[in-house]
């Protein structure tokens, strides 16, 4: 069948087909495929269903259809009240399936580690997009719950150097974390540096090494970026914690 690249997937070059994708295995693929299936014996639909591996050696999802934020330009509904709002519920539903099972060991959850828009699928169902399903779980990992909670903050306000209103801002992320259901929010920021801070030095590590999908990140200007990122949050983080 006819394969159709799809955006993103710097490490795992995804492909369509038919009403699958089809994309190569990395990480612990194993783990990411017992969470999978964890969604699927729960009859969760925030994550596609692993069906297996292809003829290549390729695991094969199922697609699920709707709209990807992967361009920086949205329609503005992506970014409304109403759809942090629901990000921060789908969020503690998989939390909640995961806590106390053996995926999440020792740990509160399992968190997915890369959410953000880019890998969030949107639906209309009649009233706006809306967040329905995240994709891309290949760094699903036993955690804290405020980890993604954090991650979610940065990446779907984008907080950096670009926002004029902190105060605005600052609103937004107590909608996240009401979607949440995050009553303790004293680590969020520290958190949130913490992933930034995290973030930019394992690309710059990586790409040190000679991974070609982090060499192309720094080249972008992503190490630099994630840096005025922190920076900014650093600065304003006074205010931002009066949430």
């Amino acid at each position: 069948m006819l394969e159709e690249a799809l955006p993103g997937g710097y490490v795992t070059n995804p492909v369509r087909v038919g009403d699958t994708v089809r994309r190569r295995t990395i990480g612990q693929a194993d783990f990411v495929h017992r969470l999978l299936r964890l969604f699927e014996d729960v009859d969760w639909p925030g994550a596609p269903r692993f069906l297996g591996l292809d003829e290549s050696g390729r695991e094969v999802l199922s697609y699920l259809d709707g709209h990807a934020a992967w361009e920086a330009q949205q329609p503005a509904v992506v970014w409304s009240q109403a759809s942090l709002h629901r990000v921060g519920r789908l969020v503690r539903e998989f939390h909640d399936l995961t806590a106390g099972t053996e995926l999440a060991g020792s740990h509160e959850v399992v968190c997915h580690n890369d959410l953000s828009p880019r890998n969030t699928i949107y639906q209309d169902s009649g009233s706006g997009l809306r967040p329905v399903a995240f994709i891309d779980w290949d760094l699903a990992a036993p955690g804290q719950r405020i980890h993604d909670v954090a991650l979610v903050c940065w990446q779907y306000l984008n907080l950096g150097p670009g926002i004029g209103d902190v105060a605005a801002t600052a609103e937004l992320m107590q909608v996240i974390c009401t979607g949440y259901g995050l009553a303790d929010r004293s680590e969020l920021v520290s958190t949130i540096l913490w992933w930034q801070d995290r973030c930019w030095r394992g690309i710059d590590k990586e790409a040190n090494a000679g991974m070609p999908a982090m060499l192309r990140l720094r080249e972008s200007g992503a190490v630099d970026q994630v840096k005025a990122a922190h920076h900014w949050t650093q600065r304003h983080r006074q205010a931002l914690e009066r949430i």
